[in-house]
């Protein structure tokens, strides 16, 4: 795959990584794309197909999985989720830095791919922090919240195992986590701006 680099983004849920994913690309727009996961859940109210994910159903995925053209996919609470090649080539393709949202499992599956992103894990303070922002959320049953919450203690865990990660930032304050993502990737935002002007 040609193009810039692309960016893994992961992290559990709660640790504001998809708060600093949009503000990236709200700032540098002409910058970064997103790569548009596939999903066999149900649409969210507010969510467009294309947009927010690829609806699909589960046959169609497993197919695609069998096929190889996903380059990671895992299952959630019962539903697949997974990035398939065409998405990070249509971001590329527009000269643009791919962004995956990936689980701690994509993270796994892409290192054994020849993808070469960057990877950047987003965790948060604590485990206190992260249950209060989720709690806050009130979006979660408490069955879910707790599956949620495991999920999150072996993430955090497997962020600190050498050579997963190149670099983990804490998501203690917005703004600094912000500017640190920022100031990681400034080259590589450097670069497309040149080769677009």
């Amino acid at each position: 795959m040609s193009g810039p680099r692309p960016v893994v983004l992961s992290g559990p849920s709660g640790a504001g990584k998809s708060t600093l994913m949009k503000r990236l690309m709200k700032d540098h727009e002409d910058v970064f794309g997103f790569s548009v996961s596939h999903t066999t859940r149900n649409p969210r109210p507010g969510e467009e197909d294309g947009k927010d994910y690829h609806f699909t159903t589960k046959d169609a995925m497993e197919e695609g999985i069998d096929n190889g053209e996903f380059i990671e996919n895992a299952e959630f609470s019962g539903n697949l989720y997974g990035t398939s090649k065409a998405a990070i080539e249509d971001v590329q393709a527009k000269n643009l830095i791919c962004i995956l949202d990936v689980d701690i499992q994509g993270v796994k599956r892409i290192k054994e791919t020849d993808l070469n992103p960057i990877y950047i894990s987003i965790q948060p303070p604590s485990m206190e922090v992260l249950e209060k922002r989720l709690r806050d959320r009130q979006t979660e049953t408490e069955e879910s919240l707790q599956k949620r919450l495991e999920a999150a203690r072996i993430d955090m865990e497997l962020s600190n195992e050498p050579g997963v990660f190149d670099v983990v930032i804490i998501n203690d304050d917005l703004e600094r986590a912000y500017e640190e993502l920022k100031d990681i990737l400034s080259d590589d935002i450097q670069k497309v701006q040149e080769a677009k002007s």
